[in-house]
Parts: C-alpha cells; sequence; structure tokens
C-alpha cells in the first residue's frame, strides 16, 4: 500500500482498483492501512511525514470507493463543477467572465488532482502573470505538515523542460519527492515540484527553496547551461561496492486507461531524475506525471508516459528501445 501511495497516480481509476483486487474486503483495507501506517512509523525517527499520510489517506478513500461499488463516488463532470466553484469563492475579488476564462485555461484532470489551496495559489500566480506579459515565473510555499517544499513553475510547455527543473534541483540539492505535471490550454506548463526539507527553521528552508527556484528559472531562460550547475553521474559511485542494487525496468500498460507506466529502480544518485527523464524525452515520449519513491540508497521512479501522438506505448521494440535507455542511465561512466 506504501509503495503504491508513493509510486503510482493516485487520481488514475486504475490504480485504486489495482489495489481493490489484492485487498477485496472493506475490513481488510482497514487493516492494511492501520498496518502500513504502523510499519511505516516504526522504522525510525523522521521517516513517517505528513506526506506520506496525506497520499496514504487519498489511496484509501479511492479505494474504498472502488470496495463499496461506487456508490459513494461522484461523477467525473459533478466533481469538476464543484471544485471550479469552491475556487470561485476563493477568489471574490475575480469578475464573473475573468474567472469563466481562466477555468477555461485547464483540463478536467487538473480539477481532479490538485488541492483546493494549491489551486487557489496557481490561480493568483497565473494572473499575476498575465498582467505582467510574463511567460515563466516560479513560486515557493512551505508545506509544514506534509513537511514538503512546492516549487511551482510556470513556463512555456516543451519536451525536456522536467529535465531541465530536475537538474537545476539536483544541482541546488533539492530531493524532489513527487511532482504535478499540467499543462494549459495555452499551452503553458504548470508544474508542482515538491522537494524534502533540508532545514527545521522555516527561514532557513523558505531561502533554500528560493535558490532552487531562482536555479530553475536560470536554467529555463537559458542564462546556464545545465551541465556546468548539474551533479556529476559518478558523484556517489565509491558507494557501488557497499550498496550493489541490480537497476531494473518495468513497462506495464495495464495500470493506468491512457498511460503506459515507466518504473525505473536502482542505486539513487545527485542527477538520476535529470538523466531518466532526459531519456525519456529523447526517446519522443511525452511525461504526464511522475513519481519518485526513494528507500535509503534505492530510487524507484515511475513515469507515466505517451508518445507524441498521445497513445499508449504498445510497440514492444519501443519498450526494448526504453528499457535499454533507462538501465544504461544507471551506468558508470
Amino acid at each position: 500500500m506504501s509503495n503504491t501511495a508513493q509510486g503510482r497516480d493516485l487520481s488514475d481509476p486504475r490504480t485504486a482498483e489495482a489495489l481493490a483486487a489484492i485487498v477485496q474486503t472493506q475490513e481488510r483495507l482497514k487493516m492494511l492501512m492501520t498496518l502500513t501506517v504502523a510499519d511505516t512509523r516504526a522504522v525510525g525517527p523522521g521517516v513517517w511525514n505528513g506526506w506520506k499520510g496525506q497520499l496514504l489517506r487519498n489511496l484509501y478513500w479511492e479505494t474504498e470507493v472502488v470496495l463499496g461499488g461506487g456508490h459513494s463516488a461522484v461523477d467525473r463532470k459533478s466533481r469538476v463543477q464543484a471544485a471550479q466553484e469552491a475556487l470561485r469563492r476563493a477568489l471574490p475579488g475575480w469578475s464573473d467572465p475573468e474567472f469563466d476564462a481562466y477555468a477555461q485555461r485547464h483540463y478536467p484532470a487538473y480539477w481532479l488532482k490538485v488541492d483546493p489551496a494549491r489551486q487557489a495559489a496557481h490561480a493568483r500566480l497565473l494572473h499575476a502573470m498575465a498582467a505582467q506579459t510574463r511567460s515563466l515565473a516560479t513560486e515557493v510555499t512551505l508545506d509544514n505538515f506534509q513537511g514538503v517544499t512546492a516549487v511551482t513553475v510556470v513556463a512555456p510547455d516543451h519536451p525536456r523542460l522536467l529535465t531541465g527543473i530536475a537538474g537545476a534541483c539536483a544541482a541546488a540539492g533539492g530531493n524532489i519527492v513527487d511532482a504535478q505535471i499540467f499543462t494549459t490550454t495555452d499551452g503553458l506548463a504548470l508544474d508542482d515540484i515538491f522537494v524534502s526539507r533540508a532545514f527545521d527553521r522555516d527561514e532557513d528552508e523558505l531561502r533554500r527553496g528560493q535558490r532552487i527556484a531562482s536555479n530553475i528559472e536560470r536554467t529555463l531562460r537559458g542564462e546556464v547551461r545545465l551541465a556546468e550547475i548539474a551533479p556529476h553521474k559518478d558523484v556517489r559511485d565509491v558507494r557501488r561496492g557497499a550498496f550493489a542494487i541490480e537497476p531494473e525496468v518495468m513497462i506495464d500498460n495495464s495500470l493506468s486507461s491512457r498511460y503506459t507506466v515507466v518504473e525505473v529502480s536502482g542505486l539513487d544518485r545527485p542527477g538520476l531524475l535529470r538523466d531518466l527523464t532526459a531519456s525519456l524525452s529523447s526517446l519522443n515520449l511525452n511525461i504526464g506525471s511522475a513519481h519518485i519513491v526513494t528507500f535509503g540508497e534505492k530510487a524507484v521512479d515511475s513515469f507515466y508516459v505517451t508518445d507524441l501522438t498521445g497513445q499508449k506505448v504498445n510497440s514492444a521494440s519501443k519498450q526494448a528501445a526504453i528499457k535499454r535507455r533507462l538501465l544504461a542511465d544507471f551506468a558508470t561512466e
């Protein structure tokens, strides 16, 4: 349950359906939830945090709906409408035409995946960008409950955007734990990058977050080259003898109704996410969402991808090429 919560797209119905097929009853789901929380908290200090708790709660409720026959579920259109109405109430200073125009900039998936507070922050940021005729902006917010720092990036969308963001984060020492990736109807990428906290004091953590955001902006503007600031692949190669983790790549078309899920696991190192996303982009794949999990020295990164036409990757030869390319990212230089 922990692996699913952290490594899968919880807004995809297939995620809850897969877990429901395993646990089969609501009583088992309750017991599994209790066991998962107890087991995670017992690992050691700092392992459990609000971020993991929120993911588990979301997965629990989505799976409970499936096990209950869907009777408590609200149809997709109604959920989108409810989210838009809630955001409208949170923006009392906006005119109705202004809000309606803004609402049309987002696809339905955005309204279903993003929490209300973050939706309001996005709306204000995009509104300010439009007033200032900017196409690139970042914003840093602290989430003390979930134990993460969120860096919101708005920029013109292009296939290697996530690679630039991941590389800039790695260069600034940011450990990415999750990423929510969206594209607006007018061609802007709206990405929330969540990094684990490094400081107890909010002031220190905010300054660190702003350094990460500054790195991202400079990279996306072309003021610095990613190769100049990104950590080298072999930074932690000296530890390979102590942590021998054979890399693996799993490609599955059954885990999502829309995307091919590519799961990569192996020895973690600075810049790994940058290299993996660069490889996926070079293979002409679009990344719909990314989910990053770290277990000590082991990284397990899941990417929901499509080809350039928006279709799943069904070709066996294409899947083999993806595996070869991603496995090469773990090879020692």
